[in-house]
């Protein structure tokens, strides 16, 4: 038996007391009814249940639900919102402010509404005008509705593309909180250390029993007319097949579709309506094999021109095609190509917009915008660094995340995203070519930038400050073959970053690699990109980016030492 038990059922009878929810509750009382009995994995879980309080930070909270302190849960929901209410309004007070208003919404997963109300219960408590979403809506609605009606406060509770049994909270700021560039946008240093500081220093939350108000039906609708904007409206005969991945996306997504002329749109059936135990696929992520093998199927059916996917909360979009007989996704990068170039095309004077990414995706894309003399900037993963570009016209990360619409929605959208993609498909089918052959061309411009990742799962998070040191002091001399001729820390800082856990190292053949902890999961990403110009076909200088790739992928496990 632990020897912590004492202390842990201490800790754990406290927690039974504090605990509203009944579910939790009895989960807790169950797991120490064995942990006392000499279960000693109960005895662990408890432990590990205990080993600390969830972090706040620039995500906000994700963790899996249960009972605990290191779990997401009520009791933890409730001191975040305490702690969110008091960091404003204690800000309203010092800095004069007329109101703080939020805005507050919710996708499908489990328990998302209950926090939801939650939060609409501690904020209206603290003096905080509340606008709660009617029903589970898309994370771009509350993104853009935390915009459009000034809030100081946007609250998503969500857990996006995580496992079912995970859930989260997501933070932005806006009106008087922040300057009128990051409006809207999420949480950056030094606000979610300040508000994890209120978080900690929360003794008791306070719940309201009414005085919140919930938006009408018709604010999606609203979201909708704004993004229809995006796109004139014509009759499109583009044969789509859409998947929410059983998220909150599919309603609005079709809407948004259908409005702009495309008439040809079919839902995946069995993927259509929300459903927080995503039964169809492992991970309820594009990226994750098998997630869209039910869409594949139905395209082959349909003989469809385009697949559009979106993760739970449709703040992510990922799209395929059919390349030469066979459907396959594009890459996260292959995408922000299409969609920065497609921008290119709109840009009444380049001179005056600002094509952004993280340093972690592609640099295809910032050669396009050089090309064409649109200024260009790298940015830490993450659109709460993305979104703050000012004067951003277009914007992505190579984790399927695009911003589109800059002025209205200041986070990755990925219904914005899948209209203006579905929209360039149909003005390339018009003019008798394709998405891949837009690829080709792209790439015989500008030459073949070819991506890929090595992702390190670990079970001990120690593992990944340790394989981090290795490379720190044991940086690999070679590359595919190729000098490594520089080799950054980039946790002392760049000229244009600021300082984040990570290396990055370039070679003399210009491939790149970046290494860094993954923000939301226990893994170590390495981002891998090799260049290739093309002298020959695309198809050569492909394969040849390809092999690149693959020895790259083996040196960088030779050097973390796996």
């Amino acid at each position: 038996m632990s020897t912590l038990l004492p202390q842990l059922v201490e800790q754990a009878h406290a927690w039974i007391t504090d605990d509203p929810d009944a579910e939790t509750r009895t989960q807790l009382e169950g797991i120490l009814a064995q942990a006392e009995a000499g279960d000693e994995a109960a005895a662990t879980d408890l432990a590990d249940r205990f080993s600390g309080t969830l972090q706040f930070g620039t995500a906000g909270l994700r963790a899996e639900l249960g009972a605990g302190p290191m779990r997401m849960n009520r009791v933890v929901v409730q001191r975040a919102a305490q702690g969110l209410a008091d960091y404003a309004t204690a800000r309203a007070e010092t800095e004069g402010w007329e109101q703080v208003s939020a805005v507050v919404g919710f996708d499908a997963r489990k328990n998302s509404d209950v926090f939801a109300l939650d939060t609409a219960a501690i904020f209206t408590a603290a003096g905080i005008e509340v606008k709660l979403m009617p029903s589970p809506l898309p994370t771009p609605v509350t993104a853009w509705a935390t915009r459009e009606y000034g809030a100081e406060i946007g609250v998503m509770v969500t857990a996006s593309h995580n496992p079912p049994n995970d859930n989260g909270y997501k933070v932005y700021l806006g009106g008087q909180a922040v300057e009128e560039s990051a409006r809207g946008a999420q949480i950056v240093p030094p606000y979610d250390g300040d508000i994890a500081a209120a978080i900690a220093a929360v003794s008791q939350p306070v719940l309201a029993d009414e005085g919140w108000s919930v938006l009408p039906d018709t604010v999606a609708d609203d979201y909708i007319v704004k993004v229809l904007s995006l796109v004139p409206q014509q009759d499109r005969d583009l044969k789509i097949v859409l998947t929410p991945l059983h998220g909150v996306g599919g309603k609005t997504a079709e809407a948004v579709l259908r409005g702009a002329g495309f008439t040809h749109v079919t839902l995946v059936p069995e993927q259509a309506d929300p459903d927080p135990t995503f039964p169809t696929v492992t991970f309820p992520n594009p990226e994750e094999p098998g997630a869209l093998d039910l869409a594949f199927a139905l395209a082959q059916k349909l003989d469809a021109d385009l697949i559009i996917a979106n993760d739970p909360d449709a703040d992510r979009a990922a799209f395929a095609i059919n390349d030469g007989g066979t459907w396959r996704m594009l890459r996260g990068d292959e995408t922000g190509s299409i969609l920065a170039n497609r921008t290119l095309s709109t840009l009444e004077n380049p001179a005056e917009a600002t094509f952004a990414n993280s340093i972690v995706s592609s640099r295809q894309v910032g050669a396009l915008a050089h090309s064409a003399g649109v200024k260009h900037v790298e940015t830490l993963t993450g659109f709460k660094w993305i979104a703050r570009v000012e004067n951003l016209s277009f914007g992505y990360e190579e984790a399927l995340g695009y911003c589109v619409d800059h002025a209205q929605v200041r986070d990755k959208d990925g219904i914005s995203a899948a209209l203006v993609m579905a929209a360039y498909a149909q003005e390339l089918k018009d003019a008798g070519s394709s998405l891949p052959a837009l690829l080709d061309d792209l790439s015989a411009q500008h030459g073949v930038y070819a991506t890929d990742q090595l992702s390190v799962r670990v079970e001990d998070l120690a593992l990944i400050p340790a394989m981090m040191k290795r490379l720190r002091d044991n940086a690999p001399a070679q590359l595919a073959g190729s000098s490594v001729t520089s080799v950054e820390d980039l946790t002392e800082g760049t000229e244009t970053l600021p300082p984040t856990d990570g290396m990055r190292y370039y070679t003399e053949d210009d491939s790149r690699v970046i290494v860094r902890p993954s923000g939301t999961e226990p893994k170590l990403k390495c981002y891998l990109e090799a260049v290739v110009p093309v002298t020959g076909s695309v198809a050569d200088a492909r394969a040849t980016a390809a092999t690149k790739l693959d020895i790259i992928k083996a040196d960088m496990s030779a050097a973390l030492g796996l």
